[in-house]
């Protein structure tokens, strides 16, 4: 089999000069949107079930799907760097792991602004976090030598268009839905619901669950 037929899957594989700790650090950094996609999003399926967070998820993937789009039609290509990196058979403009990451932060940030200042205020670390990290995603893709800052660039401003424009989407068009949707056959198999509506979350289900321990009959009585 000849090496000029083979291409490399490059979901999780990320190079960086060796020896190079900085370059190591943002390595990891680019690796940010896997985790929050297999880690993050199955996670949040898999203990939450948020009609908000799977469709936050959805618009993720239609983000995606449109930064392929994009690449393939203006076929722009990566820097020269691509050589050493072995993804010359790719196109950068604009750059998926920034397009991803302010997806993602804007999103979040929306979302938490919608349920008030309050909520929003409370989350600041979390906000300050999503954003740092976007931002430090642009920064590795530019110096481990995958894109260009006009491909970044192009990235981080699809990104956050987007995370907008669905956030809009899910929260004026949707959301009208969710409430069919917790009721449909689908929803009350799989246990999706929508709290969207509820100020504090973590608040309220503390407070259900301290409330369902009282009912609960003691190991004592039981024993009597």
């Amino acid at each position: 089999m000849s090496t000029a037929a083979l291409k490399a899957v490059t979901l999780t594989h990320v190079r960086y000069q060796r020896g190079d700790r900085i370059g190591h650090f943002l390595a990891w950094v680019s690796l940010v949107p896997v985790f929050i996609s297999l880690g993050g999003f199955f996670c949040h399926f898999m203990f939450r079930r948020e009609l908000q967070g799977i469709f936050f998820a959805v618009g993720l993937v239609i983000s995606q799907f449109i930064n392929e789009l994009v690449k393939t039609t203006v076929q722009q290509a990566r820097p020269e760097t691509c050589a050493i990196l072995e993804i010359c058979d790719s196109h950068g403009w604009p750059s998926s792991h920034c397009q991803y990451m302010f997806f993602f932060a804007t999103y979040l940030t929306l979302v938490y602004a919608s349920k008030g200042f309050t909520v929003f205020q409370n989350n600041l670390i979390v906000h300050l976090a999503t954003w740092s990290l976007a931002f430090l995603t642009v920064f590795s893709r530019v110096y481990l030598g995958y894109h260009t800052l006009a491909q970044v660039f192009a990235g981080t401003i699809l990104g956050v268009s987007l995370g907008a424009i669905w956030f809009w989407v899910v929260n004026t068009v949707l959301r009208p839905y969710f409430s069919l949707i917790e009721e449909s056959e689908f929803g009350k198999r799989f246990y999706v619901k929508d709290t969207s509506h509820i100020p504090n979350v973590l608040k309220f289900e503390y407070e259900q669950a301290r409330a369902a321990r009282k009912n609960v009959p003691s190991t004592s009585n039981k024993s009597d």
